[in-house]
């Protein structure tokens, strides 16, 4: 092979010795990307499959680009043992852990630097030149930066790769790339993108995008990548651990790693709580090379002491910052002390507080950190319509009511709620709607029946806590009603982001109120970013550094609860629905009877004229006193939430 190439400092290498390779091939490590490939000298054919005896012509997987690959050979890259700035070994090395220069582990000590030998042509990675990750065929760096610029990504870290603009240009093994061209993806989103050449090399990352970006496939398939490359025993424990902060995550992330990586004779199980540990132990019994976890689970197996995680190298905290809301980073830190220090890391998260960026700080290595978007500021998706409505508490239940009527039958919709015990009221209170609950203190099973009927869409209606704010995927919800608003706009962002996902539009509906003060000047940049209208209401509250002094209430043009007089007219809310307590009139279920629904039953519709029954209006009737201003549904759930502890 010849040695006579000096071109730059990114081309490629020979890869440590392996005596296990047949003669004449030659294992390389391409400088740019760290993909280890194998070369025939006597035929000049490169191939990424490991050659075996057999192949005395063994078919390329890639075509090089000029008629020889020219190597110029490192001494320490044919030395028999070399530690890479990673921490990793030879044996590392050989197994297509990549290397590159400039950086110091502070797991390991100090660095060894290398001499990185080049091609006199572009090196090659899946036809195209190592140089060129931003175009589909080759291409320039200027290609690889506009790509950048288009997209507003950027990356901070040493020598990072450019991102990958087509799936070609990955160089990934036919049968993962076979799998996501059959889910239809004609091209990796940004993060995957930009992700991929980074993990690929071995690198610790960071990687913030926003809910519904792709970030799931960005971690997964450099980590079936790293487990075909190390060949670990799976009976001995995994090696790719995946933490997420929810049981609906967790599921979800296991059903991508089944989608994408069965084909390429993957194993992956999934350890959550509420549910029984026998099966989930059985998983792992029987041997797996992924494993997803939400940290509580997996914290009760370890202390059991029925599973091993001496063979992990790849970590994923996924929804890092989700984690942190959650309380769960004593157990994160516990977990990763059972995780060995020679290991590469990846941390992805939607936004980057200060907690965040302090556990990514103890935990990661001199990483690279890829931005999506703009991170110091929070935005809202725009192709979601904003709608804030700044209503007292008293007439939110009848507003929601009216909102999911004039929806089209059948719609999905989330209607977020602050409390669980609000959550399965509201819920029984719209069932005529087909609306089901979820929240913390439902069973696996019965979170896992109702996000099916939910996703099937028999359950059209589905309200929740946080618990759904993130990671729940699905992809026709069409609108996202705040029944309460959140405790921070973060949580706002991302619970409108159940909406308007892979390229849709969506429709997000918030009612806001006097307790919700301190949020208004927040919210106001969210909309104005997202070039959303903002309510002249929301911009008073602002102005008065919190509350609104006397609340505004919704008044319809039939008469109101201000007094008679009219309010909103101009948004075309309707009259009222009866008497102001009544419980509408006859077309009051006519949104689900048109889907196909059953009418309003006599139980969900008396068991809210009971709890409005039970309200002073009744005994200052009787006395004579006049009528009180009436307990609304929801204020009388808030009273009633706030004897008890523990339930938020």
């Amino acid at each position: 092979m010849a040695s006579t190439a000096t071109a730059t400092s990114t081309g490629p290498r020979y890869a440590p010795p392996d005596p296990t390779l047949p003669k004449p091939w030659k294992g390389l490590v391409d400088g740019k990307t760290g993909y280890l490939y194998f070369w025939n000298p006597v035929t000049n054919l490169t191939q990424y499959e490991r050659p075996t005896s057999a192949d005395s012509v063994p078919k390329p997987s890639f075509t090089p680009t000029s008629s020889s690959v020219q190597v110029q050979q490192s001494s320490e890259g044919c030395s028999g043992k070399e530690n890479d700035q990673y921490g990793r070994d030879s044996e590392a090395v050989s197994n297509l852990e990549p290397v590159s220069s400039n950086n110091q582990n502070a797991r390991t000590g100090p660095d060894h630097s290398h001499n990185t030998p080049n091609v006199t042509s572009s090196s090659v990675i899946g036809g195209s030149s190592a140089s060129g990750h931003g175009s589909m065929a080759g291409g320039s760096r200027l290609s690889g930066d506009a790509y950048r610029r288009q997209h507003e990504i950027t990356v901070t870290g040493d020598e990072v790769p450019l991102p990958f603009s087509s799936f070609e240009s990955t160089g990934l093994p036919s049968e993962i790339l076979r799998e996501v061209h059959n889910a239809g993806f004609s091209a990796p989103t940004p993060i995957q993108a930009q992700s991929w050449p980074i993990a690929l090399q071995g690198r610790d990352i960071v990687a913030i995008a926003k809910t519904g970006s792709g970030k799931t496939l960005g971690y997964l398939i450099p980590g079936f990548m790293h487990v075909k490359r190390r060949h670990n025993d799976p009976q001995m424990g995994p090696t790719v651990l995946v933490l997420s902060p929810t049981r609906e995550l967790a599921t979800q992330i296991q059903d991508e790693a089944h989608k994408f990586g069965s084909s390429s004779r993957i194993s992956c199980t999934c350890l959550y709580g509420g549910a029984p540990k026998g099966p989930q132990l059985r998983e792992v019994e029987k041997g797996v090379d992924i494993v997803v976890a939400t940290p509580g689970r997996l914290n009760d197996i370890l202390e059991m002491r029925k599973i091993s995680l001496q063979q992990v190298s790849y970590l994923v905290l996924d929804e890092a910052d989700r984690m942190l809301d959650m309380g769960f980073e004593p157990q994160i830190r516990k977990i990763v002390k059972e995780v060995p220090t020679r290991r590469q890391t990846l941390m992805y998260t939607a936004t980057w507080p200060k907690e965040v960026r302090k556990i990514a700080a103890d935990l990661l290595v001199n990483p690279v950190q890829v931005n999506i978007g703009k991170i110091d500021e929070l935005v809202a998706n725009k192709s979601i319509t904003q709608n804030v409505e700044v209503l007292s508490s008293m007439v939110k239940h009848k507003r929601l009511e009216q909102i999911l009527r004039s929806q089209e039958p059948g719609s999905k919709i989330i209607i977020f709620c602050s409390t669980k015990r609000m959550c399965d009221q509201l819920a029984r209170n719209l069932s005529c709607f087909g609306a089901a609950a979820i929240h913390g203190d439902k069973s696996q099973a019965d979170r896992d029946y109702v996000l099916s009927q939910f996703r099937s869409g028999r359950t059209p209606v589905l309200v929740a806590t946080d618990v759904a704010a993130r990671g729940l995927d699905v992809k026709d919800i069409r609108v996202v009603i705040n029944y309460d608003f959140p405790t921070g706009v973060e949580d706002y962002v991302h619970r409108i982001g159940r909406t308007g996902r892979a390229g849709a539009t969506g429709l997000a509906f918030t009612f806001f109120g006097d307790q919700d003060s301190k949020y208004a000047s927040d919210l106001i940049k969210i909309l104005e970013g997202a070039n959303q209208r903002v309510p002249s209401e929301l911009r008073e509250m602002a102005s008065r550094g919190g509350g609104m002094g006397r609340p505004r209430h919704w008044a319809p043009s039939s008469g109101g609860y201000d007094g008679g007089r009219g309010g909103h007219t101009d948004s075309g809310y309707g009259g009222r629905d009866g008497g102001s307590g009544g419980r509408g009139n006859s077309t009051f279920c006519s949104w689900h009877e048109r889907s196909g629904g059953r009418g309003y039953g006599h139980e969900s519709g008396d068991s809210y004229d009971k709890e409005r029954s039970r309200s002073p209006e009744r005994f200052d009737s009787a006395s004579g006193l006049g009528r009180s201003p009436v307990l609304s549904f929801h204020e009388m759930m808030m009273k009633r939430d706030r004897s008890s502890t523990g339930d938020h």
